[in-house]
């Protein structure tokens, strides 16, 4: 089985490896560490399963999640994310076989892995529940459900504290547009300020 780890943390890459070493025999790994380099390894060769942290540096969170099924539709993606639903239902929407929070116990990663790998979909136990639930049905609706997937992840870069000319360049984007999509997040959430969307993000979690 040919691995791609894709996360930007030595010691979290290291452990996967080792978790997985013990379930699987005949396992061979690559490892990325940024979105770019991901894709690079993704378009190169041919891979069983890819391990893709839902908040490796590089280009938009989706966004490589979007190119990486585009270079190979059938190819099993599990993201592995913060305890946070919103991130979980966009990324299986985009196209991933699984997810899992980043806290997840060696065995509920092998089950994943065998699952995800044999044509199934997985998701984190601590999630199942939430995910069950129609967000459209909720009373509670948080601001960022009304967001669609580019807004929701420029609304994550500014609380980030990037700049719109930074988000520009990161989304290869002219600054009028980050500035439209800038628009709308303000429109539909109601807040006004840059202070006021960062408090929101973090209140909800959407930046750590």
């Amino acid at each position: 089985m040919r691995v791609l780890i894709a996360d930007d943390q030595a010691l979290f890459r290291r452990g996967l490896k080792e978790t997985l070493a013990d379930a699987f025999s005949k396992v061979t790994f690559r490892e990325a560490r940024t979105a770019q380099e991901a894709l690079k390894q993704v378009r190169r060769e041919d891979w069983d399963v890819v391990i893709l942290d839902a908040s490796i540096p590089g280009e938009g969170r989706l966004d490589i999640l979007d190119d990486m099924k585009r270079l190979r539709p059938q190819l099993p993606i599990l993201l592995f994310g913060m305890r946070a639903e919103q991130f979980a239902r966009r990324g299986l929407k985009a196209g991933a076989a699984g997810y899992l929070t980043r806290d997840c116990l060696p065995g509920e990663l092998k089950e994943a892995i065998k699952i995800i790998v044999g044509g199934g979909k997985f998701v984190s136990a601590a999630l199942v529940d939430k995910l069950a639930e129609d967000p459209k049905s909720r009373a509670d609706l948080p601001l960022h459900e009304l967001l669609s997937d580019r807004e929701f992840q420029v609304l994550r870069m500014i609380a980030s504290g990037r700049t719109v000319k930074k988000i520009a360049e990161e989304l290869s984007l002219s600054v009028k547009t980050v500035s439209t999509y800038r628009a709308r997040i303000v429109e539909k959430t109601g807040m006004k300020t840059n202070a006021e969307l960062i408090r929101y993000a973090l209140q909800t979690h959407l930046v750590d």
